[in-house]
């Protein structure tokens, strides 16, 4: 092979990563992940897809080097190949909300309008944290709670959400977080906390962030 074919060569094998992530199915499934290991028949349903193409999209992660796969009995499970594998998820997402105009009318319209919705970032949470003087809830599923999440967050899937708002303390600020920016269970947490009169905020990112950025985190599995 002459240099310029091996330099080719090299640089499509360097490009493979990018088109593993060139289908919104593919990246969605990449989002999942950055939660925990989940069973190919648990991707599905999160993404709403066939077991077929859930399976088929997960392979392709997987030759590209970005998931890994065991046999668990009759299941498979994936899980992401390491936490670069989330950071350029992240990446590729900032990226794409800094300069394609397209993102902020799409995410306003899944998210909604979040006018009404108070943010808090990763440090001032921080901050209220070690005074205690704030109530964490993890509103994402209760396997993603259990598999990690903030340190002395309480679940509180939106499920059960409701049933539990009376309980909170009516004093102590309440923040809620998910997956990342635009998981939407924070935002209807909040939105629904309001109607239960409890003052609550979202966290600006997601657990994936928090877990990155070295914050203090715990797990119950």
């Amino acid at each position: 092979m002459g240099e310029r074919a091996a330099k080719a060569a090299l640089f499509d094998a360097l490009a493979s990563v990018a088109a593993a992530l060139g289908s919104g199915r593919r990246a969605e499934i990449v989002d999942v992940l950055a939660q925990g290991e989940r069973s190919v028949e648990e991707v599905a349903n999160e993404v709403g897809q066939s077991l077929a193409s859930t399976s088929h999209h997960l392979r392709l992660l997987a030759k590209a080097g970005l998931a890994r796969s065991r046999r668990d009995g009759h299941r498979v499970q994936y899980r992401l190949a390491s936490e670069r594998v989330a950071e350029l998820w992240a990446a590729v997402r900032e990226v794409a909300a800094q300069h394609v105009a397209e993102v902020s009318v799409l995410a306003e319209d899944y998210l909604g309008d979040r006018g009404a919705i108070e943010h808090l970032s990763a440090s001032e949470l921080q901050e209220r944290l070690e005074r205690g003087n704030v109530v964490v809830l993890d509103v994402r599923p209760e396997r993603e709670y259990r598999a990690g999440h903030i340190s002395g967050a309480l679940s509180a899937p939106l499920e059960r959400l409701a049933s539990l708002a009376s309980g909170l303390p009516e004093r102590r600020e309440v923040v809620a977080y998910c997956r990342g920016p635009y998981c939407v269970y924070a935002d209807d947490a909040v939105r629904l906390l309001h109607t239960q009169g409890v003052r609550a905020r979202r966290l600006d990112v997601g657990f994936p962030e928090w877990r990155r950025a070295g914050l203090p985190i715990e797990a119950t599995t």
